[in-house]
């Protein structure tokens, strides 16, 4: 990892491009409160904002972009493919949509949003194009299995930079993480504070009492020391800045075993799992 100033450490994809650890996740965000957390998040140091087609707000997410001043290259725009746009063409049209919405000529990191059966081969090959012609300078996958990713030898020439799915202490998707480790694809935290269900949790507030720091940040810490990217959702300013203040403190070995024991293989949001 790379350290700038008061901005989230970097990791290198497997392409070489550097993206940070900690980004704003937009899911659910509309209208002013998404362009308000955006501009935000940018003044609070954030450079990754992850959007998708399917949130409906990423013309939210580039009026806050610009708003806030920062120049477009030093901001990682992460957006995704939805589901109803599968298929070669329908990828390359749902692309031209997304930076059209977004007013930019390129997106950082283009993500599959989901595995869905028999299209994800043609899918992938009109990623694989996205990325050749430099729409894209990652391509990824989000909510993909081991399987769903050993699949993918079969048809993908293009290793997925990122694979983007739920993670945070009660969804602690180990043989996942380590697959994705093993093969050069980083992973990257959704619901990475539980959707703030869990902010009660004894050890984790036991935890964080130790470093004067709040359960949701315990949280964003482990998953960081573990090396994946964690994309937190806030429209409060106070959360957001909350949220990107990790950088100062290490949890010892002792309480990253303590958290990663916390896990209940429960999924908050969708299993992809039972996907064919």
């Amino acid at each position: 990892m790379s350290l700038d100033g008061n901005r989230a450490p970097t990791v290198r994809l497997n392409n070489g491009l550097e993206m940070p650890t900690i980004g704003l996740g937009t899911y659910r965000s509309r209208g002013e409160d998404c362009v308000r957390a955006v501009r935000w998040a940018l003044a609070e140091g954030y450079r990754l904002i992850d959007t998708s087609l399917a949130y409906w707000n990423e013309e939210g997410v580039a009026q806050g972009i610009q708003e806030s001043g920062v120049p477009r290259g030093e901001i990682f725009i992460t957006s995704k493919l939805e589901n109803d746009d599968h298929g070669y063409d329908s990828t390359l049209r749902a692309m031209e949509r997304t930076l059209s919405n977004l007013r930019t000529d390129y997106l950082d990191l283009y993500l599959i949003h989901w595995p869905v059966s028999q299209l994800r081969d043609d899918t992938w090959r009109a990623m694989e194009e996205v990325y050749r012609e430099g729409k894209a300078r990652a391509i990824g996958v989000s909510n993909y299995t081991v399987r769903h990713l050993e699949e993918m030898g079969n048809y993908g020439e293009v290793t997925p930079a990122v694979n983007q799915c739920e993670f945070h202490p009660f969804l602690y998707q180990r043989e996942l993480l380590d697959y994705c480790r093993e093969r050069g694809i980083q992973f990257e935290c959704y619901s990475p504070i539980a959707k703030a269900r869990r902010l009660d949790d004894s050890t984790l507030n036991e935890i964080g009492r130790a470093h004067g720091r709040t359960a949701a940040q315990v949280m964003l810490r482990w998953e960081t020391q573990l090396g994946c990217v964690a994309i937190p959702k806030s429209v409060h300013r106070d959360w957001i800045a909350e949220n990107i203040s990790i950088f100062d403190f290490e949890l010892s070995t002792e309480e990253m075993e303590r958290i990663g024991a916390l896990d209940e293989d429960r999924h908050l949001d969708w299993d992809p799992r039972s996907v064919e």
